[in-house]
């Protein structure tokens, strides 16, 4: 099954999609796209390096996120995506715009074929007033459009407000 975890900052959707990778039993790779480039992100990776399992593995990868899941994705084998729009703010800040489409088509084309479980975290951007800023109304549009094609792909769709989960797609929790 492929799932979509959607909230707000501090929403409680890793948590959420950590228990969810927990309770499928599989083997677990934790695949993370930040990029510790400042004191409060990096506090950020700690704590969620303490939560998770030891026995997890652990993937670092900031650009090429649909490459590293074909190469990981496997039947009785758990990815957790953690988190999509991190990894488009990665992508945007390349100022490659060839690159941003041959990455986010790439991971729409290997949703249809990569085996096991994926759950994929993301930060819901659109519920907010309108960004100022060229930059920031950019990331917020294609963090709209990506949500929407992964959501179409996905069996399950979660969105998470306040530590609770609401099923939008799929079967509820």
């Amino acid at each position: 099954m492929q799932q979509l975890i959607l909230g707000g900052a501090r929403s409680g959707k890793s948590r959420l999609a950590e228990q969810l990778a927990e309770a499928t039993g599989l083997p677990v790779t934790y695949i993370a796209t930040s990029q510790a480039v400042d004191g409060e992100l990096n506090e950020r990776v700690r704590l969620h390096r303490a939560r998770r399992p030891a026995a997890w593995g652990l993937v670092e990868e900031p650009l090429a996120l649909a490459s590293t899941l074909a190469r990981l994705a496997a039947p009785g084998q758990c990815l957790l995506v953690d988190c999509l729009t991190l990894w488009l703010t990665n992508l945007l800040m390349l100022e490659d715009d060839t690159r941003l489409e041959a990455e986010c088509q790439a991971l729409l084309e290997g949703l249809a074929q990569w085996p096991g479980e994926i759950i994929f975290v993301s930060n819901e951007t659109g519920l907010g007033v309108v960004p100022l800023g060229e930059l920031t109304r950019r990331y917020v549009d294609r963090a709209g459009l990506l949500h929407q094609a992964v959501a179409a792909r996905c069996q399950r769709v979660v969105l998470t407000v306040a530590g609770l989960p609401l099923t939008l797609k799929g079967p509820t929790l």
